[in-house]
């Protein structure tokens, strides 16, 4: 699972470069996920803007990455797709995370952290 990471001085934004988060890749996700968020800043955005296709297992691993944030740690989304939405929406997911339009919208200067 190819995730890409950029930090700010408050925020790390972690890129999901593939179009698909589905059963195939849904535990090195949570694994991923787990490596980025341990530490580095309290706020981490996850940009889903080139996934295209996220199935259950994706929406659990997602969901997973947010229960295991550290204590004061947040985990907000960023450029849903219109599928991806919608499967947020349909999921009521969409009231448990905070979901930006597009990383732009957070406005924050990021420099590549790994």
């Amino acid at each position: 699972m190819d995730l890409v990471c950029h930090d700010s001085e408050d925020i790390r934004i972690v890129e999901v470069a593939e179009d698909r988060i589905d059963a195939a890749v849904a535990i090195q996700f949570k694994d991923r996920m787990r490596e980025l968020s341990d530490n580095g800043p309290m706020r981490v955005i996850l940009d889903l803007s080139r996934v295209t296709f996220l199935d259950s297992s994706g929406l659990g691993a997602v969901v997973a990455a947010l229960k295991q944030m550290a204590d004061g740690r947040r985990l907000e989304l960023s450029g849903l797709t219109p599928k991806v939405a919608k499967v947020f929406r349909l999921t009521r997911m969409d009231t448990v995370f905070t979901i930006h339009p597009d990383i732009s919208a957070i406005g924050v200067g990021l420099k590549n952290a790994g």
